[in-house]
């Protein structure tokens, strides 16, 4: 790890393509940190930031590249790192700290257990109870292995198998089991609904954002394991280092920043000040400013600046500009916002 850089893993694949995740590049932008060389495959650069290093990789490794402090900070999927936290755990005996620092509000996703439809309205719990007492060696794909093995074994010790089905094997897919009894999870990458529906396996583990490929295939879904989102996650020791602690935080909040910004507007307007009294009275009533509104006091005429959100349905924007015109208002522009930093605190880190 750089001693004087902030370390950021940068993740490679969808994210860094500016045709599908080109939001990510342009959310960098927002937030004061402009890339050269992401969209590219690479290395990717901070120009304005020189004390920001970017290291390019695949989210599946930042959770172990986070443990070992290759990394200081992190771009990626929860479901990942909880992967790579639960190997080490399951395979090294080994626990990682780390810590998710910042939501970035964007790619959420569920991770959940796929197998064939069951019949007669059995539930899915019955479903595989009744295949545990079946078979003592059962088989699942996941390209998330260790999630899924962390899901069996809550399920079966909540059903009454921690006994007889404890046994478990994480194999390359169709290679011969090493155990008899318990079971065998076969990383694999991609396609997992045709393994499961063609009863390669018993049952799979499976990413989905909303269960159509899933339902294409015929399958069921019998349980959820976790929703993930993608965030910032950190190595917690870089507090150990005051000044790649304060990078870090300049990096977040201007993140958060970029984040809060999303969707809100500001508006600009003046008003005579012979009708800034009940401009005024609508904002107010209208909870339209936080503390005070935003006014500056001419001879004639009163400027006026408020913060809106685009999402508001109980207050649209169109509604706001036209009462305001109508009370008086003139010159009423709409400037989108990249940041908004509510206050030093708004990241908590």
């Amino acid at each position: 790890m750089s001693s004087d850089k902030l370390v950021i893993g940068m993740p490679a694949g969808s994210l860094a393509d500016p045709k599908r995740g080109g939001n990510l590049i342009d959310f960098l932008k927002h937030a004061g940190f402009p890339t050269k060389g992401y969209d590219q495959g690479g290395p990717t650069k901070f120009p304005l930031n020189a004390a920001l290093l970017g290291w390019d990789g695949r989210p599946q490794e930042f959770g172990a590249q986070l443990g070992l402090g290759q990394l200081d900070i992190a771009i990626a999927g929860d479901d990942w790192v909880q992967e790579r936290i639960l190997e080490y755990q399951y395979e090294y005996q080994q626990d990682i700290q780390l810590e998710k620092v910042l939501s970035l509000s964007r790619g959420n996703v569920r991770i959940v257990i796929i197998n064939n439809p069951m019949t007669g309205g059995d539930s899915f719990d019955d479903w595989f109870t009744a295949l545990l007492q079946r078979k003592p060696l059962v088989t699942m794909v996941s390209e998330m292995p260790y999630l899924a093995l962390d899901w069996f074994r809550k399920k079966i010790d909540a059903l009454g198998f921690a006994d007889s089905h404890s046994g478990y094997s994480v194999q390359n897919y169709m290679t011969p089991p090493k155990i008899s009894q318990g079971i065998v999870i076969y990383e694999t990458w991609g396609k997992t609904e045709a393994k499961v529906v063609h009863e390669a396996v018993d049952f799979g583990l499976e990413i989905t954002q909303t269960g159509s490929a899933i339902r294409n295939y015929g399958l069921a879904i019998g349980d959820e394991v976790m929703k993930s989102e993608t965030g910032i996650w950190a190595n917690p020791k870089i507090k150990e280092q005051p000044e790649k602690y304060d990078l870090a935080r300049m990096f977040l909040l201007n993140l958060y920043g970029a984040i809060f910004a999303e969707n809100k507007v500001l508006l600009f307007f003046n008003a005579n000040n012979n009708c800034a009294k009940e401009v005024l009275q609508y904002l107010s009533e209208h909870r339209l400013f936080a503390d005070e509104p935003t006014m500056n006091a001419g001879k004639n005429f009163t400027e006026f600046s408020i913060q809106m959100d685009l999402d508001n349905t109980r207050l649209p924007i169109a509604k706001v500009r036209y009462e305001l015109a109508r009370l008086g208002a003139t010159g009423i522009e709409t400037v989108p916002l990249d940041s908004c930093i509510p206050s030093f605190d708004a990241v908590d880190f």
